[in-house]
């Protein structure tokens, strides 16, 4: 079993930057690809980031490409979210997943955190 605890998530400004965390409790960190998804009031679960299980390989939804970048801390069993230039269409409450590989669709991933709010004013 593994616990993924986000944080990081807060109220922000139209252009503004949040950097959300999200740790693992695993001795098996490296064996898993990691990803972000995100659920905005009313609307399904929406695939944003993920990363492989060594982190040479990166995907991003369209929308956030060129301001969201996904990274991993093995030392720290840690993965983030640097979101920069932030829209209030990026509101939403927002999870990590891990899983065997860094798949777009929310199914691939076998464990999920809670969630953190992300909330960008206009």
């Amino acid at each position: 079993q593994v616990q993924l605890v986000e944080s990081g998530g807060g109220l922000v400004q139209a252009g503004g930057s949040l950097r959300l965390s999200c740790v693992a409790s695993t001795r098996t960190f490296n064996n898993f690809a990691m990803g972000w998804f995100r659920q905005a009031p009313g609307k399904a679960r929406e695939f944003v980031a993920s990363i492989n299980y060594n982190g040479n390989r990166l995907y991003y939804e369209d929308s956030v490409k060129g301001r969201f970048t996904i990274s991993r801390d093995s030392a720290k069993n840690t993965v983030n979210l640097q979101m920069n230039s932030l829209k209030p269409e990026d509101t939403a409450v927002y999870y990590c997943a891990a899983g065997p590989v860094p798949s777009k669709d929310e199914y691939s991933y076998d464990f999920w955190g809670q969630g953190t709010q992300v909330t960008v004013s206009s």
